[in-house]
């Protein structure tokens, strides 16, 4: 059974991630074709396994969140975010995980053009059996946050390590992108920035549409548009979930001030 923030998620309304094919890895248009049609792009083995499981390895020390295998461990809740705060996000391990050369050169070849990182990164730690409301990324697109900027902006989602299904990973709004563009061209859509809902059972019927779900592997990175909704599932595994949010796009285009900032404690919940 996988839930999301308590909901449970209709089996009817699930359906797999499509990882792209190996012959498509490296056909630019193939890929930009698939983006537009899919919203996501699941590139399995992008990055180097060693480099993200030595990055949770570094995230979990520096912490103390969790022993090396991902099972947590008490810890002072203000001691951690002087740590994640302090040291962590605007430290260099972090900035040079974000920057290195399997994920920068992939969005510079993809755009065709010199790339900008967004300096606010967010890393997600999720503990086993948090499944109250707030707990898990409810559901929203992300250029609900960013309307100062381009909306050519790319996220790309990183799982720190494996991440199976149970341990609550990113799950995705099939084909929404293509429903969020259209609303809003017809500006329907101005919303504050807040997310759209925690309900997912309830917004997978709204948009007749399933959530796509995966099995995520260290390495893995997932690129989506800024229209295409998603979304977490609640972690039922006996380890820690740990992941991290980050967006490129063409250093041309306009960027959004607001996100060229660490992310802060004031912005954690």
């Amino acid at each position: 059974m996988l839930t999301s923030n308590g909901y449970r998620l209709d089996e009817r309304r699930l359906g797999r991630l499509v990882a792209v094919p190996t012959e498509e890895r490296g056909d630019r248009e193939a890929l930009r074709a698939r983006l537009w049609r899919d919203g996501y792009l699941w590139l399995r083995g992008l990055l180097d396994p060693e480099v993200s499981n030595g990055f949770r390895e570094y995230y979990f020390e520096r912490t103390g969140l969790a022993d090396r295998d991902g099972r947590p461990q008490e810890v002072d809740r203000a001691a951690l975010r002087k740590v994640l705060f302090g040291e962590v996000v605007p430290g260099p391990e972090y900035d040079a995980f974000c920057r290195q050369a399997a994920i920068k050169d992939w969005f510079g070849w993809f755009f065709g053009a010199e790339t900008f990182l967004h300096r606010r990164k967010i890393i997600r730690h999720t503990a086993p059996g948090e499944n109250g409301i707030g707990t898990a990324t409810q559901a929203h697109y992300d250029l609900v946050y960013l309307r100062e900027g381009t909306d050519q902006v790319l996220s790309a989602w990183i799982p720190l390590g494996d991440c199976p299904v149970e341990r609550g990973g990113l799950t995705y709004l099939e084909g929404s992108h293509h429903r969020v563009l259209r609303e809003e061209a017809e500006g329907r859509l101005q919303r504050p920035a807040a997310s759209i809902t925690a309900d997912l059972p309830a917004l997978a019927e709204e948009y007749d549409a399933r959530w796509l779900v995966a099995d995520y592997a260290a390495g893995d990175v997932v690129i989506h548009t800024a229209h295409t909704i998603h979304a977490a599932l609640d972690n039922v595994d006996d380890r820690m979930r740990l992941s991290t949010d980050i967006r490129y796009q063409p250093a041309e285009l306009p960027v959004d001030g607001r996100w060229q900032a660490h992310w802060h404690d004031r912005d954690w919940l």
